[in-house]
């Protein structure tokens, strides 16, 4: 009994008694739920997928435990529905998933370009002068100017007297 309090009720709270848990357990399902599951890997559930009859259903079902031969195709094919979601064929059709989730992929990688676009206007900063193409020529000429590694560097593949890149 204190197994169930504790399991069911917070410790110093009254839990449930244990005369309520069978008795929750033994109503079965609620009547829109049912613990149908077929797919392809386990095609014959445990239990049928329509478990509350209509009259007509309930009518068909006592004319399945005659002779099938006295069964049209249609009522064939509704006592197949009774007991099964799905054919295999059903089960193995291809869906239009893939549209959605390629769908959701490139509105995701758009609004992260616009993102992006976004941050490049209004949040990072201006390029700063050294990376402009004036700077660099000028840093450049500077050390060539200064003659910077002149055995492996910059200035042994340039030509002092001609003011050109050696070819």
């Amino acid at each position: 009994m204190l197994h169930i309090r504790l399991a069911l009720g917070w410790p110093g709270q009254p839990g449930l008694s244990a005369s309520l848990v069978p008795a929750a357990h033994s109503q079965g399902r609620m009547p829109p739920y049912t613990n149908y599951h077929a797919q392809r890997s386990h095609p014959m559930p445990d239990e049928p997928f329509c478990t509350e009859l209509s009259a007509e259903q309930r009518a068909l079902k006592e004319k399945e435990k005659g002779s099938w031969a006295q069964l049209s195709h249609a009522e064939k094919v509704a006592l197949y529905r009774l007991q099964f979601h799905e054919t295999f064929a059903e089960m193995n059709r291809r869906s239009n998933e893939w549209k959605t989730v390629m769908g959701c992929v490139f509105f995701f990688f758009g609004f992260t370009a616009l993102l992006i676009w976004w941050q490049r206007i209004y949040v990072f900063p201006k390029k700063p002068i050294t990376l402009t193409d004036e700077w660099k020529a000028q840093q450049l000429q500077r050390v060539l100017d200064m003659k910077g590694n002149p055995v492996q560097g910059l200035a042994s593949r340039w030509d002092y007297e001609k003011k050109e890149w050696k070819k």
